[in-house]
């Protein structure tokens, strides 16, 4: 297989990330499999608390935007009894590349939408340690900058009542949280605490998931 991109995967790469997209990438990645299928897997995980799942529409329309980008495509259409047909879906070598694009993307940026982060942290597997703690450590030094900035605002506005400045109080304890975490998950990566492998990966699914491929 090449690893080169070509113009097609580059676009595809590029092309606008999203929580929801992203998870579905990710889960593709351990075969090919279907909207229902796929849902299901991911309330069994608990994704629907990071992203929405109440409709399968908006999982299948994500699929559908997936497949117009070349990140997916059709593998296969199970009919059976009793059920509409159920089209199977596999990732593509340009959306194994642009998951990884993504999920670089979310973890190191600050100002995506809010359940970016949230997605990308929890499949932070997706990349080796030492990527995920660059990422991470770029997320943290814009968040500080963002925090610098606040505290400057309070400290430039002695003589504004504090009802004025009640959102840069809630913005700089928001920051201070999430730096003090970012901090210890990066620490923690540093010093190997927090750690994994692919071998440890697959023999943790195949604990988990006994009986499947």
């Amino acid at each position: 297989m090449s690893t080169s991109m070509t113009d097609g995967d580059t676009a595809a790469a590029d092309a606008q990330p999203s929580a929801l997209g992203l998870l579905i990438l990710w889960q593709l990645f351990a075969g090919p499999n279907h909207a229902y299928g796929l849902q299901k897997l991911f309330i069994s995980q608990g994704k629907d608390r990071v992203v929405n799942l109440r409709s399968r529409a908006n999982l299948q329309a994500a699929i559908k935007r997936l497949q117009r980008l070349g990140l997916v495509e059709v593998h296969e259409t199970v009919r059976g009894e009793g059920y509409p047909d159920r089209i199977v879906y596999a990732i593509t070598d340009a959306g194994r590349e642009a998951a990884r694009v993504w999920l670089r993307e979310m973890l190191a940026e600050s100002g995506g939408e809010y359940p970016d982060f949230i997605a990308a942290v929890s499949i932070l597997f997706g990349l080796e340690p030492a990527d995920a703690r660059a990422q991470l450590e770029q997320r943290a030094a814009q968040l500080a900058d963002s925090l610098a900035d606040t505290e400057a605002q309070l400290k430039g506005n002695p003589d504004l009542p504090r009802l004025f400045l009640l959102e840069e109080e809630y913005r700089k304890a928001i920051l201070t949280a999430q730096l003090n975490w970012l901090h210890g998950v990066i620490d923690d990566l540093k010093t190997g605490r927090l750690t994994w492998t692919q071998q440890w990966l697959a023999e943790l699914f195949a604990a988990l998931h006994p009986g499947e491929p």
